[in-house]
């Protein structure tokens, strides 16, 4: 992922100065030559980072000084700032603040080092005047107070003309050198915390400088030895440069509780081994979204009461809300509201790119049940699966979920009869940033809504065209609402395919840039296709040079920036009427891709899906971790093939505590978890009464780039799989986001489906179906099913499930029913027995209001996947 955001800007409230050393009057203070530099990049050598501002123009560096305009007029002089985040103090220690200044015609300024959340505690100010000669200020200070992330903010607003500032040569000295930071990894023998499936892979990884194989136990709670083995020397691992083996339980496969493995002297934490070890994750991982949601009070009943909030962004003071919203300047004359959805991540903006990305995934994550034999049809993300208030109305949960997001997403389609109506507004949010903690329903700031773009255009015209196929047989007035807007948009997309969100418009919230929209044409024509079956989507998607190219990158399969692969995996798993060649084409893509991910997984000592170098540890990568874990799920429902399956099953491992730092990176699961994410809304870390993020919410995970102050301060020349810290202050590396959790549920869910992860047994039944006759508003169907096992079938029942709206109306040779677009078809008591060899027939005739009608992917007999003929 794009780093996109979350820089702390202070509101800088009107709070009492309390000034110290010389600015309070106490000439005494002293500062040696020789004092630590606790800021990063005062001279600006290094470009802009890590120094952030708000209510100003972009910062630049011009003649080696950092320069920013700030508009006049504004009422505050804490309305427009410069600053840098994690900064250290250490109470009673000495400190000099110095910066060089200038302002063009010339203003005031106040340089504070605060708090950098609510209440915003000043520890040190400076009062300087500023004119168009530049000036050297030094103050010293006495620090009142402990903190390790403190911040400096430059306020530059308040006055009444517009002004160019500039500063060079940022000091703040004192205090004591950061001592290295070592993170505390627990033993070293790193496990899954939570555990492994009886039948499925169980490999662990230990920290040793051994260099010949390592005997190790594996024990029961009890302590009693139940398995013994040699480890393998695998020499440095790449990513984390510790010297490591790995151990391959695999063959014990008892279930139990309690189990710890022994190597090297050092014992694991426990783990459990169970096939219903990922139900509740499944659960937890979705719950996160009600938890996210916007424009809705959240009940404290349904997910606990420390959770309970105020409905946010209605309009209710201190709010400005989101049910009447203005564009940006310049931008449009119209308002929209747009209420509801989710909020993005950390902060209180809510992004179309992003939005789409996590709403695809948990709409796949149910379109999956119905073409994976090993969801079962789709029970398990049903109607009252959920803690969601939506429950008890016979809507599958997960589709209810996907709606509060849906709904926003069709909100933001600009207006008919307005300039550029059809296309979407890119995002809306906050119009300066906002510090943290601050609950959704206290947010004061005044809410933008940004330029349309194509790809927030083509982003609605992809998941709206999900959710007419999807919802059609659960509300078909939605599902025609999300038809007509993805049509509209995907026109008005191609009417105005170069309107780019710009990099350049990130204060108050990410800016989610992307200038290349070829995915997101190309992912937005195959899911219009799939759900319309109309000649020109076709035309579209075939035309497109993605069709026929690689679309899964090492480094991440697919991202909100990057979602051909999205398209790809549909045609190759959504049934549709592409010629068979075709079919087998686009699925041997995506078992290529899952190949090429399993050599990489089998090359890791720590065993994920991704390359060990630098570049692939990024803003967001634990999200690219599991997305390859999909193709790797994906490429499993297409062929039954179990290498597969466990190549995603020991991505799961990698997140929940077989990594470099022995860390679960979901909250509430395993020994050692993720629970400090950044997030204005969970932060227990700074307000007590707060509570931590959900159980169940992912945390970004290592990112080698350090694009944060805090982490950058603390982490300095980290390995890339350490480049991490649970600390609410490193957004870069420990935040969460709505598209990093899609991701975690879809994986989650394939998880839970596995059960005990048992030997995939060979097709014992095939299965004809034909649609003899189709109508403008029905269809004739005959369905031949054969028992080519060596035992007699005696009592049948066949499952499958429509794409859309298709309805069966009467039946013979057969009881038939239907539960959403899922069809159960039973023997009647005279055609219950089917010998080895033989086979039945029954048919059915269906009503549809159109749209393709393909022959399903599966079909199942007593729940077990029959072959095509």
């Amino acid at each position: 992922m794009i780093p996109h955001r979350r820089r702390l800007a202070a509101l800088a409230a009107a709070t009492t100065l309390v000034l110290t050393g010389a600015t309070a009057g106490v000439a005494y203070a002293e500062v040696p030559p020789d004092a630590p530099e606790q800021l990063r990049n005062g001279d600006f050598s290094a470009g802009t980072s890590p120094w952030f501002s708000y209510g100003t123009g972009d910062l630049t560096v011009v003649d080696g000084r950092l320069c920013t305009t700030v508009p006049g007029g504004l009422a505050n002089p804490w309305d427009a700032g410069i600053g840098q985040d994690a900064v250290p103090l250490i109470a009673g220690a000495e400190y000099e603040l110095s910066f060089d200044v200038s302002a063009t015609p010339g203003a005031a300024l106040k340089a504070v080092l605060q708090l950098g959340s609510a209440p915003y505690t000043t520890y040190a100010s400076v009062d300087a005047t500023a004119t168009g000669t530049a000036q050297h200020v030094a103050r010293t200070f006495t620090a009142p107070a402990d903190n390790p992330g403190a911040q400096l903010v430059f306020q530059v607003g308040g006055s009444p003309a517009a002004q160019t500032f500039c500063l060079d040569n940022v000091s703040l000295r004192g205090g004591e050198a950061a001592p290295p930071y070592e993170p505390d990894t627990g033993p070293r023998v790193r496990v899954n915390q939570v555990g492994y499936l009886p039948g499925g892979p169980k490999n662990a990884t230990v920290v040793t400088d051994a260099t010949d194989p390592l005997p190790w136990q594996l024990r029961s709670a009890a302590g009693a030895v139940v398995a013994s083995g040699a480890s393998t020397p695998r020499g440095v691992d790449a990513a984390s440069q510790q010297r490591v083996h790995t151990v391959d339980f695999s063959s014990f496969r008892t279930p139990g509780t309690g189990y710890t493995l022994v190597a090297d002297g050092e014992a694991s934490h426990p783990f459990d081994i169970s096939g219903t070890l990922y139900d509740r994750l499944r659960v937890d991982s979705l719950q996160f979204f009600y938890a996210q949601r916007s424009g809705t009070p959240i009940d404290g009943g349904l997910i606990g009461a420390g959770y309970a909030r105020p409905a946010g962004h209605l309009g209710v003071a201190p709010n400005q809300g989101d049910t009447d919203v203005p564009c940006q300047p310049g931008v449009c004359d119209h308002r929209l509201d747009v209420r509801g959805g989710w909020y993005d991540a950390g902060d209180h903006g809510k992004y179309v790119v992003n939005g789409g990305i996590a709403t695809y995934q948990l709409l796949s994550a149910f379109e999956r049940t119905k073409t994976a034999e090993t969801a079962a049809g789709g029970g398990a993300l049903g109607d009252g699966t959920l803690r969601v208030p939506e429950r008890g109305n016979t809507v599958p949960d997960i589709l209810d979920e996907a709606r509060w997001e849906l709904e926003f997403l069709l909100r933001m389609q600009v207006p008919a009869g307005q300039p550029l109506a059809g296309m979407a507004h890119h995002k809306i949010h906050d119009q300066n940033w906002t510090g943290l903690p601050l609950a959704p329903q206290d947010d004061p700031q005044p809410r933008e809504l940004h330029p349309p773009s194509a790809a927030a255009t083509l982003n609605l015209a992809a998941v709206a065209s999900q959710c007419a196929r999807l919802f059609a047989p659960y509300d078909a007035a939605f599902a025609a609402r999300c038809g007509s807007a993805a049509k509209t948009a995907y026109a008005a997309a191609k009417a105005h395919p170069a309107r780019y969100a710009s990099p350049a418009d990130g204060n108050g919230g990410g800016a989610y840039d992307d200038s290349n929209v070829t995915d997101e044409f190309y992912w937005a024509a195959v899911e219009l296709w799939l759900t319309t079956g109309e000649q020109a989507y076709l035309t579209d998607l075939t035309a497109s040079p993605l069709h026929t190219a690689d679309v899964f990158a090492a480094g991440g399969a697919f991202g909100w920036q990057s979602v051909a692969a999205l398209g790809r995996l549909d045609l190759a798993t959504v049934p549709n009427a592409l010629p068979a060649a075709e079919q087998s084409r686009i699925r041997t893509s995506v078992t290529a891709a899952a190949d090429r991910y399993l050599a990489t997984l089998g090359g890791q000592a720590y065993g994920l899906p991704l390359p060990g170098e630098a570049g692939a540890y990024v803003w967001g990568g634990n999200s690219n971790i599991i997305n390859n874990a999909i193709v790797l799920a994906t490429a499993f429902d297409l062929t039954r093939d179990a290498r597969y399956r466990d190549g995603a099953v020991q991505a799961a491992d990698y997140l929940l505590g077989r990594n470099a730092l022995n860390m679960s990176y979901v909250t509430g699961w395993g020994e050692q978890n993720a629970h400090h994410q950044h997030s204005r809304i969970f932060a227990h870390q700074l307000d007590p009464d707060l509570p931590n993020p959900p159980d169940g919410s992912l945390a970004g995970g290592p990112n080698a780039a350090l694009q944060d102050p805090y982490a950058a301060n603390l982490l300095a020349g980290c390995q890339p799989m350490l480049c991490y810290v649970d600390d609410i202050n490193s957004y870069s590396t420990n935040e969460v986001a709505i598209n990093w959790n899609s991701a975690l549920a879809w994986l989650a869910s394939f998880l839970a489906d596995q059960r005990d992860a048992a030997a995939v047994a060979a097709p014992t039944c095939a299965v004809t179906y034909t649609t003899h006759g189709s109508w403008p508003d029905g269809f004739n169907t005959q369905v031949i099913v054969r028992n080519t096992g060596t035992s007699a079938v005696d009592g049948w029942s066949l499952r499958w499930a429509f794409t859309g709206d298709q309805q069966v109306q009467s039946f013979w040779s057969a009881r038939v029913s239907q539960s959403g677009a899922t069809v159960t078809a039973k023997n009647e008591a005279w055609n219950a027995k089917i010998a080895p060899g033989g086979a039945v027939t029954f048919g059915l005739i269906g009503t549809t209001a159109g749209g393709p009608n393909p022959a399903p992917n599966l079909i199942t007999l007593n729940g077990t996947a029959c072959a095509r003929s």
